[in-house]
């Protein structure tokens, strides 16, 4: 079977109500254009709405790193099934109606190494997801297909 027959969905939605406090996992979340995820740390930021990480990446990082990494821990929003997240900034993707655009590549955290042990850090480097802006309002839930590639 070919991962890339298939339509990616949300597998898991994190936020956290502040930088250094740890991520809740919930199964959906209010997505305001411009401003964020309601409820996360970076809601209101200029830029930084939402992270977004696939698990297949998690998965090739938990193997170099010789354990198994919980999305959680890696302070990304959004862990989706597959599929290739772009990371050309101004590239757009589409979930549960909701639009996004890049930002940027989302550097791997420096708590990692703290949360997931020595070395995490290193194993995510390009693998630690992209960061997007909110263009539409919206919910976005576990559940919802991702678009990866909207036709302009």
């Amino acid at each position: 079977m070919h991962s890339d027959q298939l339509t990616p969905t949300v597998v898991a939605i994190h936020v956290a109500k502040g930088r250094r406090l740890p991520m809740r996992s919930v199964p959906s979340v209010e997505a305001e254009a411009g401003a964020g995820l309601v409820g996360d740390r970076y809601h209101g930021s200029r830029h930084r709405h939402v992270t977004i990480q696939s698990l297949p990446d998690l998965e090739a990082g938990a193997t170099d790193l010789g354990r198994p990494v919980d999305p959680g821990l890696t302070r990304r929003n959004l862990t989706i099934s597959g599929g290739t997240i772009p990371t050309k900034p101004g590239a757009r993707v589409t979930i549960g109606g909701v639009e996004l655009e890049v930002v940027r590549i989302a550097a791997p955290c420096r708590l990692l190494d703290d949360t997931l042990g020595p070395g995490a850090a290193r194993a995510l480097h390009a693998r630690a997801g992209t960061v997007f802006r909110l263009l539409s309002s919206g919910t976005i839930s576990v559940g919802d297909e991702v678009d990866l590639s909207p036709s302009d």
